[in-house]
């Protein structure tokens, strides 16, 4: 599986691009590179929200200035522009081309998850090789996707997959917490990033939503069979959810890649249905029962945790919101990012089938 460019692209500095997008779930590109990133983020660019810092947005990044123009986040010396959305359909806002082109004359690289690819786009990408810098698609998908074999659930490794109630509940960051908590452990484990974010943080992987949909398993067996060779533990980054009726094939392609032996369910507690589609989220019991049967045909595997988002939430609303989940399922729960990921770590480690 070929690297990604994050060696070549200029990663230490870089200037992230949500106008009018900077908030918890429109850009969570941003988010994520703000919380997990080894990169320093010197200012977003948001004229809906200057003046303000990421912290006051979005709980983090308190020495992260937001500023109204990329001429503003340029006296902050960045050295590559990224752009911080994850929109819905993944196409470029046809006002930030100029932002783009700004930044490359300017000398920046860009990087950018979106769907709609800078280097197909004949402007931006002739602009680019006169100024000598990098576009990174993350998320193009490699050439040499082969159709699963379905080895994955025969791999003597623990693999554990994040599934969810629906899009933006902290599959990923989840993940990365569970990846981290491991390694703290002296586990070894390792991250498979199947979206631009993931991508980005990580220096490799495969966004799965770009993938060609007979090859969805395949990629990720492929991810896997990889990160199975370095680890003990594999953590594979989920995406979307068997719920969802636009997204739910490529939770299902994860899922037969994969062949976890292990599912962590994630869910936004404080949301009863599917964003923008209405569908009401069925009790957490019954989601648990669904994934399980799902998997039941090609593999056995088990739901063994609550992965619980509860930003926004009161402290005594996330106490309680967890205790609820532990009830419904008979399950520990937890938000992973507000209180860290051990006691679900624990859950798995207890239901390994090396124990």
């Amino acid at each position: 599986m070929a690297e990604n460019l994050t060696r070549e692209v200029r990663f230490s500095r870089i200037a992230i691009l949500a106008e009018k997008a900077f908030d918890i779930e429109s850009g969570k590109t941003a988010v994520g590179l703000i919380r997990y990133g080894r990169c320093r983020t010197v200012a977003i660019i948001d004229s809906r929200t200057a003046g303000k810092t990421a912290a006051d947005v979005i709980g983090i990044g308190q020495d992260v200035p937001i500023v109204a123009a990329l001429k503003d986040a340029l006296q902050h010396s960045p050295e590559t522009l990224v752009i911080g959305i994850a929109p819905r359909g993944g196409s470029l806002p046809e006002e930030w081309r100029s932002i783009i082109l700004e930044a490359i004359a300017a000398g920046l690289d860009v990087v950018s998850g979106l769907h709609t690819f800078l280097n197909d786009d004949p402007e931006i990408s002739a602009a680019a090789k006169r100024r000598r810098v990098i576009l990174w698609d993350a998320r193009r998908p490699p050439q040499d996707i082969q159709v699963a074999e379905g080895v994955a659930p025969r791999l003597d490794r623990n693999i554990v997959l994040t599934v969810g109630t629906d899009c933006c509940v902290g599959k990923m960051s989840v993940s990365l917490e569970l990846t981290t908590s491991a390694r703290s452990r002296g586990l070894s484990a390792d991250f498979v990033p199947t979206g631009q974010t993931g991508i980005m943080l990580w220096g490799r992987g495969i966004a799965i939503d770009a993938v060609v949909a007979d090859f969805i398993a395949g990629a990720t067996e492929q991810m896997v069979l990889d990160a199975a060779k370095r680890a003990q533990w594999v953590f594979v980054e989920g995406q979307g959810s068997l719920y969802h009726p636009g997204y739910s094939g490529v939770t299902m392609g994860l899922i037969h890649g994969s062949g976890p032996s292990q599912l962590v369910l994630c869910h936004k507690a404080d949301r009863p249905e599917i964003r923008s589609y209405g569908v009401v989220i069925p009790p957490l019991s019954e989601v648990v029962a669904y994934y399980e049967a799902v998997c039941r045909p090609l593999f056995p595997t088990r739901v063994s945790a609550i992965a619980l988002n509860t930003h926004g939430l009161t402290p005594t609303k996330c106490a309680r919101a967890i205790a609820q989940a532990e009830d419904t399922t008979g399950l520990p729960a937890d938000d992973c990012v507000r209180n860290g990921a051990d006691k679900l770590l624990s859950a798995l480690l207890e239901n390994s089938p090396d124990r």
